[in-house]
């Protein structure tokens, strides 16, 4: 039987964080560090990954730490050290957050074009909340979900956190997000993320996705949730008062003809050792619900390949689809998370090359990118030329998907922009 603890969050650095037993113990140099770069991008643990997550006796360097924990080398220097005198001179609330606003905005909050591009309009103007990318797929953002039970270091929505309204995307009236839906008939998969949805009571969630059962909205065939609440609070979906109901939601979709994925953020193998974690997972699946894990690779947390294919194998053992290893996007802490493109590359076919075909599912690495999802198929020599082999997984112009396209080698480039195209070409699918 699991028992659940009472749930018990820390968000911000100063009594609470000293209080923590396992705290108290890092050195002095470590607490300020989680105290400074805390004031500029968004820290949150809560006593689950505390107390059954994190290796303390392995601290600073247990993998779930580096995931979870803020470091001093996650900021620039001269952001952390104007920071550290304004908290050393006493600042107050008000005055440092005047001050850390800006550094925020120079990290480049929102990646990718995704307020540029991806935010559609309806007959009222612009649907703040909404994003509309790729065809067949629409991402919702329901404002009560826009936190986490945790947070982890490198998460691109980070933005999301740091209560600069500019910067946060959330859906405030759920009936116009459906009004768009009934007038898009090629959106067939409608994905609810954040923060984490799963934060959400049912009953809240509930009103996001069961109209999508009405007369309607027959082409929305596939219905996603974003979460990592089975890494960092599966009692979500076990013994918190509403995880029955939770799960008759998931019943009743599957038995309208609905396609459920738990779209499940797993960094680690230490994140699914708990037997907390294992009953989520069986009770999810009794619904009929399909559950898909995917991460981000990323440095000091996943940047081998036996943690991949151990995670992989296990995945698949609980009835868990390995779906996607991405890449670090380039945004808050990626200078501390990102790794070379051609590492990457090694680490997952590596890991691959170290598994049984059913668990080979996970595609990547893949770079969720301005113009689409970026697959690196490897590396090769064509006319003399080392180049990556790419392909478009998924793409804003539906034509270029699964076109193989060469970017030169560079054994500098972190990210999809540090490309170029081959052989002197103007464009990669030109």
């Amino acid at each position: 039987m699991i028992t659940q603890p009472e749930q018990r969050m820390t968000s911000t650095p100063g009594s609470k964080l000293a209080d923590l037993s396992q705290v108290s113990r890092l050195a002095p140099e470590l607490r300020r560090d989680i105290a400074v770069v805390s004031a500029v991008l968004p820290f949150k643990v809560n006593n689950y990954v505390l107390d059954e997550l994190i290796d303390w006796s392995a601290a600073p360097d247990d993998p779930i730490f580096r995931l979870t924990f803020p470091h001093r080398d996650m900021l620039p220097d001269s952001m952390y050290q104007h920071v550290a005198a304004m908290l050393d001179a006493g600042a107050n609330r008000s005055e440092l957050r005047a001050a850390v606003e800006p550094l925020r905005k120079e990290l480049n909050p929102h990646p990718g074009d995704q307020m540029e591009k991806n935010v559609p309009g309806d007959d009222e103007g612009q649907l703040s909340g909404v994003q509309h990318k790729y065809r067949e797929t629409a991402l919702v953002f329901p404002a009560n979900g826009q936190t986490c039970h945790s947070y982890c270091g490198y998460c691109f929505r980070w933005a999301q956190f740091v209560g600069i309204s500019e910067l946060k995307q959330q859906v405030d009236r759920p009936e116009r997000v459906f009004g768009y839906l009934r007038q898009h008939p090629e959106v067939s998969d409608v994905l609810l993320t954040g923060g984490d949805p799963m934060i959400m009571k049912t009953e809240l969630l509930a009103r996001y996705v069961e109209p999508l059962l009405e007369p309607g909205f027959e082409h929305v065939r596939n219905i996603r949730f974003g979460t990592k609440a089975l890494s960092y609070w599966p009692y979500r979906f076990t013994t918190d008062p509403d995880a029955d109901a939770l799960l008759r939601l998931f019943d009743r979709l599957v038995a309208q003809g609905r396609h459920v994925a738990v779209m499940a953020h797993f960094s680690h193998p230490q994140e699914l050792r708990t037997d907390a974690v294992q009953e989520a997972v069986r009770r999810i699946r009794s619904t009929g619900a399909v559950i898909r894990a995917q991460a981000p690779i990323v440095k000091h947390v996943n940047d081998n390949a036996d943690a991949w294919a151990t995670m992989w194998r296990e995945l698949v053992r609980i009835g868990v689809v390995p779906y996607y290893m991405f890449v670090e996007r380039d945004t808050g802490a990626r200078d501390y998370f990102a790794l070379p493109l051609h590492q990457v590359l090694d680490i997952y076919r590596e890991a691959i090359s170290q598994v049984s075909g059913l668990e080979r599912t996970a595609r990547g690495p893949v770079m969720s990118a301005s113009p689409g999802k970026v697959v690196l198929d490897g590396t090769a020599e064509v006319g003399g030329e080392k180049v990556f082999v790419c392909r478009f997984l998924q793409a804003r112009d539906p034509s270029k998907v699964n076109r193989p396209f060469f970017a030169a080698y560079d054994d500098q480039a972190l990210w999809f922009d540090d490309l170029k195209p081959a052989f002197g070409r103007p464009d990669f699918l030109d």
